[in-house]
Order: structure tokens, then sequence, then C-alpha cells
């Protein structure tokens, strides 16, 4: 590999590269790292894990628990006897019973009580009283999530699943793709590329860092792709290699993005990254917008993110 450049040594990632295993940064921009050490429930962030969460998982989330409080509460009615639940028909089967003493509990721990079924007895009301003040502060928690995750700023910006070795000029260049695929407009965006690769250093593997030189690191409007050209010079550390290196040497590159999000009137942040085993060499992207019919929009096809052709470096 091109010795040229400088290696970075503030990235905040360690050097020793025995120590690490697999990417740094994930596919979705999280870090690859796994935390021990220290009790589950001391190392988990409930707020962050709820608001970052799928939606589904958390609408799954928010369900199961519901319907698990439900439950526990309702066995708590029955184990105090039901004839401390007034308005349960005692002649019906201990299924029925069960269930109208689970949706007398739905109805308590949702504060809407119908007044069908009421507690009777010192026991029953104190439980129905506990339940309905932890009902309350449930769906306060609830209503609290579900602003957090409709107000956190968000960068919807979706990347290439590859990164290309294409023809640039009279040479070639690294380049990746990334567009946003929301009705967001976001301005001054601003990305960088980190290089990391391992090398055997004295017999030790060591990880050293390069920052890639950008074509262009700033654009003033992000509304269609982007593509972010680096452009192999003798002075790149990728001058030089070929297809077989891509495959044989320990390598990622690390893509950060910073934008200005006109909506939230915040700066808003993604990563993703690239392993060398994750690049094409030899290829170009297709273009991902046209214009419509009547010339009057341009048309930005998503689907087109990842459309790629193979080329022959040795025609150019």
């Amino acid at each position: 590999m091109n010795t040229a450049g400088k290696s970075q040594e503030n990235t905040g990632f360690g050097t020793n590269a025995s120590n690490y295993g697999g990417r740094f940064i994930n596919k979705d921009g999280s870090a690859n790292v796994e935390k021990r050490g220290m009790f589950l429930l001391r190392r988990i962030s409930w707020y962050h894990t709820m608001i970052a969460m799928p939606q589904w998982r958390f609408l799954l989330t928010l369900l199961l628990f519901y319907m698990g409080m439900n439950f526990i509460f309702a066995l708590l009615y029955f184990s105090i006897g039901i004839e401390h639940l007034n308005g349960i028909d005692p002649s019906g089967t201990e299924l029925g019973k069960f269930g109208q003493a689970y949706f007398f509990s739905a109805q308590t721990f949702t504060t809407v009580g119908y007044g069908h079924i009421s507690p009777v007895g010192f026991l029953a009301s104190a439980l129905s009283a506990a339940e309905a003040l932890i009902g309350l502060l449930s769906f306060a928690i609830a209503t609290g999530l579900f602003f957090g995750r409709f107000s956190k700023p968000t960068a919807f910006i979706k990347f290439s699943d590859n990164a290309l070795i294409a023809p640039y000029r009279e040479g070639t260049a690294l380049m990746l793709r990334l567009t946003p695929f929301k009705n967001t407009d976001l301005t001054d965006a601003f990305a960088r590329i980190t290089m990391r690769r391992s090398d055997n250093e004295n017999g030790a593997m060591t990880n050293r860092f390069f920052a890639l030189d950008l074509e262009l690191d700033r654009i003033n409007v992000l509304s269609l792709s982007w593509t972010l050209v680096h452009p192999i010079t003798p002075e790149s550390p990728l001058y030089g290699l070929s297809a077989e290196d891509f495959t044989s040497i320990n390598g990622e590159f690390i893509v950060h993005l910073t934008a200005f999000d006109d909506m939230f009137s915040n700066t808003v942040a993604t990563r993703t990254s690239y392993t060398f085993d994750e690049v094409v060499y030899g290829a170009k992207f297709d273009s991902m917008y046209t214009r419509n019919e009547s010339n009057s929009k341009t048309i930005l096809h998503l689907d087109l993110l990842n459309s790629y052709q193979k080329v022959d470096f040795k025609e150019k």
C-alpha cells in the first residue's frame, strides 16, 4: 500500500489491531462494540433504547407492556378473591371470571372506569388505587417517548451498499453515494471519510488511520444524490492498489456526514462504513435523477441508489 500521507492519531479508535474484532462502525452507523463487565441494567439507557428502536418494535413493546401489566393485576385481583369485585357474575366459569377481572384491570389502568365493576374491601380498593397510579405514570412515560421519537432530529440519509473504484478524469477514484429519502430540506452538508487499515509492524498488527481528501467535502444544498469522490492520486493511501488488494487487505472506510435540517433548525448527523471487501473495483454509478415528461420537475429515483455498471479500466 502507498505509504504517502500522514496517519491520524485523534480518531477515537485504538491502534492495537489484535484487540479489535470485525469492523469499527456498522452499516447503520452504530459502533460495533459489545460492552461487558457491568450489570446489564446499569450499562443500558432505556430511554435511548426506546427512542432508537424500530417503530414496529417500539409499538410492540408498548402493547406487550400494557397486556402484561393488566395480566399481572388480573392475577392479583383473582388471588384476593373475585367476591371483592362487585359486578362480576359469581356463577360464571373460572376463565370467565378471570377475563372480567382482566378487563376491570384495563379500565383501572387507563383510568376509564366504566363503573360496571367496582372494588369492595380494603385490599381490592388499595390494589386498584395503586394500579391507577401506575397507569397514570406509565402513560406519561409513553407519551414522553412518543414525543421524543417524533421530535428527535434525524438525518434521513441512505448510503449506497457498496463503494466503488471508478474511472475519474485520467485516473480512478473511490466513490460512494448517499441521498436524502424523506421530504426534508438539508443544507450546508459536510462529509469526511477516514480510512482504517491494519498493518503488520514489527510482528504486531497495528491500526492506522488516514483522512481521505474529497473532491467536494461540503455542498450548500442536499436535495438530490451526492457522490463522495476521493481521487486516487500518487498522494492517496489507495494509490497502486489492485482489485486483489481490496480482498486481501483488512481495511475500512468510515464515513461521517453532518447537515443542517431546516425543519428541526438543528444539525443532524449520520455515519456508516465500508469494509474493503464491500468495495467494487471497476464500476460506476448510474444516474439517480431524470426530468419528468413536461420538463418541469426533477425526479429522484431512490431505488437506483445502489445501481451501478461494471467498467473496464483498460478501455479508458
